[in-house]
């Protein structure tokens, strides 16, 4: 089965970066859209960047633009998301997630991706 594994958050101050990664398995990477998502308690899981399955184009939420880069290495199996000048408001369980079908076009609604990790925390402080 498809197994997603993300890595990299902690806690960070106002204006500082870290690097997500998300190492899949269980599917052929390389043809599978993948995408970055985040949640905070009571609120929806919400689109932050997304890639097609040949890196050929991104999609960003308007709220990161500019600070976010997502980016993938389909000989490692592996998404990143590099965040800098991060803001406190981007507090949140960030989760990677890989399209239902491969050969996809982006996304940009948790409705289109049917493979989820589990999630890792980021807290910003301010």
């Amino acid at each position: 089965q498809v197994q997603l594994v993300e890595s990299g958050g902690g806690l960070v101050q106002a204006g500082g970066s870290l690097r997500l990664s998300c190492l899949a398995s269980g599917l052929t990477f390389s043809t599978y859209t993948m995408g970055w998502f985040r949640q905070v308690p009571g609120k929806e899981r919400d689109v932050v960047a997304a890639i097609k399955w040949s890196g050929s184009s991104t999609y960003y939420a308007d709220s990161v633009k500019g600070r976010f880069t997502i980016s993938r290495d389909n000989a490692k199996n592996t998404v990143y998301l590099q965040m800098n000048s991060l803001k406190p408001e981007d507090t949140a369980v960030y989760y990677c997630a890989a399209q239902k079908r491969p050969w996809g076009g982006i996304g940009s609604t948790q409705f289109d991706y049917g493979s989820w990790g589990q999630g890792t925390q980021v807290t910003v402080s301010s």
